[in-house]
């Protein structure tokens, strides 16, 4: 066991802490616990659960990873935490494991930014690169996709996607998926066009962003039916091909959207 651990925390026999790792006053770390190579945990941090934690992950203070769901179903089934590598997580925030409902883990991916008193239920599959502000609330089922930006006191009904590049403005209501690479806010959320700023510091070309803002158009702007929009757009993949792959993101998601698309 790495030296690294304060003579206060509790580590229960099985937990697996691999060199490097630095763990705070008073934690408590439970028996089916992993956690990687220069990962911290700071004070009165308690881990449990059967949870896996990779590498250069960074748990604030008073965080509470792998609790059971907040699900009247469970019965205490052994399901799962993975939490990827280069996460930042703040203070207070509260993460479960999964559900047999469900593909029974919760997923989060590689360097999120998920900031004080976030709450990420059962079930939930967090991408990469995403910053989930103060408050979140986020439903079991959730999934959120790569670089999304989630505002604080965002509140996110069970089972909504929310897709990549997304910008939701602070204390919005998500009843139902939000395509990929839109901003907006509201209660319920209002989209208001694509999310230029954030795709063009992602080296997303002027074309491409010129083709999703016509994509936005043809969904939002042309009175069309979800099948007739994306159709278009597979027009416009023909017209602007070094924008396919852009559109194609947004083309899936759509086909796969099963609590409908948020148009309000």
């Amino acid at each position: 066991m790495p030296g690294l651990i304060h003579p206060t925390a509790v580590i229960a026999d099985g937990a697996v802490i691999a060199n490097n790792v630095s763990i705070g006053p008073f934690c408590v770390i439970g028996e089916h616990v992993s956690i990687g190579e220069g990962t911290v945990v700071g004070p009165h941090c308690m881990i449990d659960g059967h949870t896996t934690i990779g590498v250069n992950n960074n748990f604030y203070r008073f965080c509470s990873v792998g609790g059971m769901p907040q699900d009247k179903k469970y019965r205490g089934e052994p399901t799962r935490l993975e939490i990827g590598n280069g996460n930042t997580v703040r203070e207070y925030v509260t993460i479960n494991t999964g559900t047999a409902q469900d593909a029974g883990v919760t997923r989060i991916l590689d360097d999120n930014w998920i900031m004080a008193y976030a709450h990420i239920a059962h079930d939930c599959q967090i991408a990469n690169h995403t910053v989930i502000a103060n408050g979140v609330q986020l439903g079991g089922h959730v999934h959120i996709g790569n670089w999304a930006i989630l505002g604080g006191l965002c509140a996110v009904h069970q089972f909504v996607r929310i897709g990549d590049h997304t910008m939701i403005g602070g204390t919005s209501t998500m009843r139902q998926d939000t395509p990929p690479y839109l901003i907006g806010a509201g209660d319920p959320f209002r989209p208001v066009g694509i999310n230029s700023e954030g795709l063009s510091r992602r080296n997303y070309t002027p074309e491409a962003i010129a083709a999703l803002k016509e994509a936005y158009k043809l969904l939002y702007r042309r009175n069309l039916k979800l099948d007739e929009a994306c159709e278009k757009m597979r027009v416009l993949q023909q017209e602007r091909p070094l924008a396919h792959d852009a559109l194609q993101v947004m083309i899936d998601f759509l086909a796969a959207s099963t609590r409908g698309i948020a148009r309000s």
